[in-house]
């Protein structure tokens, strides 16, 4: 079952396929194959098929979210009336080769993750695309990494403004107290010394915003054991071996979502 909605897909037909499409006046039937035509992670398929499920077009996945692909590799087949195949072809291939992108990134963080130790997680944030974060977020996770918050309801988490207008201990104890049983709260800290500050006020994850690898293993060294331990702010992949090996718990990186380069893929016909 495709997460992707009715509605999703009938919005991003109707931006691209405008009032007067006679550019896919075509008749007859056709066949067609979503190609890579680079190596990548893929992702972003069940999206694909739902734009031409839309289109009362066969469509059949030729690869699962996750698997690693090379140039020249089918992702996507499908099979109908050429003018639904050719009208949602472009959409399909730009919300797949921009999933695809952001799963490729993530698996090579992860990879970097693993070089330095099997326990770190790599998490997305919500610095997603308005409308896409569905996608992204699965994007993420068959890349191999963790999603994280999906929403604002999943985690409270306390940042710089909150601390501004209660203080760290204040911002804390305040959401400690408003948040269920079940939510987890977690701090945003921009010292080292405030790791344990935090932890000692209610905060069950802490996370050192910012800060350079050797500011994070010493926040680390700080924090009683039973607090996780995350690091984020403006990490590439090429800082993710340096941060893993701080110990902590997640490394998170915003770059996952909102830089990843779409994966180069080509829709075929005939």
């Amino acid at each position: 079952m495709s997460l992707v909605t009715d509605r999703q897909v009938e919005a991003w037909l109707r931006e691209d396929l405008g009032h007067h499409d006679v550019t896919n006046h075509v008749a007859g039937d056709t066949v067609g194959r979503l190609v890579a035509k680079e190596a990548g992670v893929a992702a972003g398929i069940d999206a694909a098929v739902a734009v031409f499920e839309y289109m009362d077009v066969a469509a059949e996945p030729a690869v699962e979210a996750g698997d690693r692909v090379s140039a020249g590799d089918a992702l996507l087949r499908v099979e109908g009336p050429a003018r639904d195949v050719l009208r949602g072809e472009r959409v399909a291939v730009n919300v797949a080769g921009h999933a695809c992108g952001v799963a490729t990134r993530t698996r090579e963080a992860v990879d970097a993750a693993r070089s330095v130790s099997d326990d770190v997680a790599v998490a997305g944030t919500r610095k997603t695309t308005p409308g896409l974060r569905g996608v992204e977020k699965r994007a993420v996770a068959a890349g191999g990494g963790d999603t994280h918050r999906l929403d604002l309801s999943h985690m409270v988490m306390v940042k710089d403004n909150h601390v501004a207008e209660m203080g760290l201990e204040g911002a804390v104890e305040h959401f400690r107290e408003k948040a269920s049983f079940a939510t987890k709260v977690e701090a945003e800290v921009e010292t080292p010394e405030d790791g344990p500050v935090a932890a000692d006020a209610g905060a069950d994850v802490v996370l050192f915003d910012n800060l350079s690898p050797a500011e994070v293993g010493r926040g680390v060294d700080l924090l009683p054991e039973d607090t996780l331990a995350e690091a984020s702010g403006g990490i590439t992949v090429d800082d993710v071996p340096a941060y893993a090996a701080t110990g902590v718990d997640v490394v998170s990186m915003g770059s996952l979502t909102h830089s990843a380069p779409a994966l180069d893929l080509s829709f075929r016909t005939g």
